[in-house]
C-alpha cells in the first residue's frame, strides 16, 4: 500500500487541491512538505497531533518534513473559528511558547539522515520585514475580493475583524512561498480549518512564480468522538503534551479510557501500527471487548511516542497499583501523578492516631464511624488493611517521608501530605 492509499484507509485525508497531481509527484520524487502550529500556549494538546503525525508518515516514506512554529503568526492570531478578536500576546510570551512547542515536536520527528526533519520559525523571515516591503512584495499579489471569499474572513464581517487578523492568511501564505523558495517545499498539510490559509499560499506561489510552478495542499478531518462530545477534553480540561500540565499517567488514562466506538479510528489516526495490526485489534473489539486490547495498544503507543518508554512503564505501574489497591511500592513521583486529583489533607503534628486522622481528614464523619470503618476492614493504609482502632501511623507509613495513602471502601482514596 502506498502512502496516499494508507492515508485514505486511515481516514486522514479530508481535502486535496489536486489529488492526481500530488499522486504523480510522490510517485516521481521525494519532496519537502510542511505543517505549522502557532504558539498560542506553551504546549500543544492532542488536538494538534494528527497533522504532525501525518507529516511523520510522509517522513517514513522518504519525504522531508518541515516543522514550522509560528513565532510571527502567533503574534497576530488566526481568525479561524473565532467570533471575536484574539487577545494579542507579548513577544516575550510567544517566544517562550515557541521554545516549549519546539521540544514537543522534536520528540515526534527524526532530524538525522537524508530526509531529516527541518524545524523553522516564521519570525525569522517575517519579524524583520518592514510594512512597505510587505505591502509591495506580498500584499500586491492577493486581491481583496479573493480574501473576502474566505470562510474564516466572511464569517467575521458582521461581527467585525481588524486589519491585523485580516492579514493573517497573507502571512501564512508568505510562509508557504518562503519555504517553496528556500526549501523546495511542494506541499502544505493542516487541519480542515486551515484550508483557506493553505489555498492562499498556493495562490501567492502561483502569482510570484512562473506558470508551470506546482505546489499542493492537503487537509485532515477534525477528530470527533462517536458520542458527539469534544475530542481531547477531560474534566480537567485539555489533554496537553507537556507532562507538567497533563502527567504521563493522565495522558495514558485518557487513551485507555477510549470508547469501543472510537478506539479503532484513533488507532488509525494517531498510531503507526500497521493495517494488519489495527484490523486484528478491531476484531478484538468486536469479539472480546472486555479485554480492551485496542485501548491498551492505543495508550501504550501514544504514551511511548510523546513521553518515552520509561514514562509509559511508570504510567502502567501506577494504573496497576490503583486497580489492585497495592500502592506501597509506588514512588513519591508516581504518587504525585496517580493521586493528582484525589482529596488530600496536610497532616498536623500529633495526628498519628488513625481514628483521629480519619476524622480530621474528613474521610469518616465521626470517631464512632471511623472506629466502625476500621473494625469492619474498610480502611487501608498504603494498600494494607488495618483493623486495630488503636493503630498509630509510624514513620515507615510515610512513602519517601512525604505521603500516606488512606483508602476507605473500594474507591475512596485520600492523600495525606507531610
Amino acid at each position: 500500500m502506498d502512502l496516499l492509499q494508507d492515508l485514505a484507509w486511515r481516514g486522514i485525508i479530508y481535502q486535496q487541491t489536486d489529488e492526481e497531481g500530488l499522486k504523480d509527484l510522490l510517485n516521481k520524487e521525494s519532496i519537502s512538505l510542511y505543517c505549522g502550529a502557532d504558539p498560542t500556549a506553551d504546549s500543544l494538546h492532542i488536538g494538534h497531533l494528527v497533522p504532525f503525525l501525518t507529516l511523520r508518515r510522509f517522513q517514513q516514506h522518504g519525504h522531508r518534513p518541515i516543522v514550522l512554529v509560528g513565532g510571527a503568526t502567533g503574534l497576530i492570531g488566526d481568525p479561524s473559528g473565532k467570533s471575536e478578536e484574539r487577545k494579542l500576546q507579548t513577544l516575550e510570551t510567544v517566544q517562550k511558547n515557541v521554545e516549549g512547542i519546539k521540544k514537543q515536536l522534536a520528540a515526534i520527528f527524526e532530524f538525522e539522515g537524508e530526509n531529516g526533519a527541518v524545524m523553522v520559525n516564521n519570525y525569522d523571515w517575517a519579524g524583520s520585514m518592514d510594512i512597505v516591503t510587505f505591502l509591495r512584495d506580498i500584499g500586491k499579489h492577493i486581491g481583496v475580493n479573493y480574501m473576502l471569499a474566505k470562510d474564516t474572513i466572511a464569517s467575521r464581517l458582521e461581527t467585525g475583524i481588524s486589519f491585523t487578523e485580516f492579514t493573517y492568511t497573507i502571512l501564512q501564505a508568505m510562509d508557504f512561498n518562503h519555504l517553496y523558495d528556500h526549501h523546495n517545499c511542494k506541499l502544505q498539510i493542516g487541519g480542515s480549518d486551515q484550508w483557506g490559509n493553505i489555498t492562499s499560499g498556493l495562490e501567492l506561489i502561483r502569482k510570484m512564480h512562473e506558470e508551470e510552478t506546482k505546489a499542493f495542499g492537503l487537509t485532515i478531518p477534525l477528530v470527533t468522538k462517536a458520542d458527539g462530545t469534544k475530542f481531547g477534553k477531560t474534566e480537567g480540561g485539555a489533554v496537553w503534551l507537556d507532562p507538567e500540565k497533563t502527567t504521563p499517567y493522565e495522558f495514558y488514562q485518557f487513551w485507555i479510557n477510549s470508547a469501543d466506538a472510537d478506539v479503532v479510528k484513533y488507532l488509525k489516526y494517531f498510531t503507526f501500527l500497521s493495517r494488519e495490526e489495527i484490523e486484528g485489534l478491531e476484531q478484538s473489539v468486536q469479539e472480546e471487548p472486555h479485554l480492551r486490547k485496542a485501548q491498551k495498544a492505543l495508550a501504550e503507543e501514544m504514551t511511548r511516542l510523546i513521553h518515552g518508554e520509561e514514562a509509559l512503564q511508570q504510567a502502567i505501574k501506577i494504573s496497576q497499583a490503583l486497580f489492585s489497591g497495592d500502592v506501597r511500592n509506588l514512588s513519591a513521583d508516581e504518587i504525585k501523578q496517580g493521586f493528582k486529583d484525589v482529596p488530600s489533607y496536610d497532616a498536623k503534628e500529633g495526628e498519628e492516631n488513625l481514628v483521629d486522622l480519619l476524622v480530621a481528614a474528613k474521610i469518616s464523619p465521626s470517631k464512632r464511624q471511623a472506629r466502625e470503618d476500621i473494625t469492619n476492614g474498610a480502611v487501608t493504609v498504603n494498600g494494607e488493611k488495618v483493623t486495630d482502632t488503636a493503630y498509630t501511623l509510624q514513620e515507615n507509613d510515610r512513602i519517601e517521608g512525604q505521603f500516606t495513602i488512606i483508602r476507605r471502601g473500594k474507591k475512596k482514596y485520600t492523600l495525606i501530605n507531610y
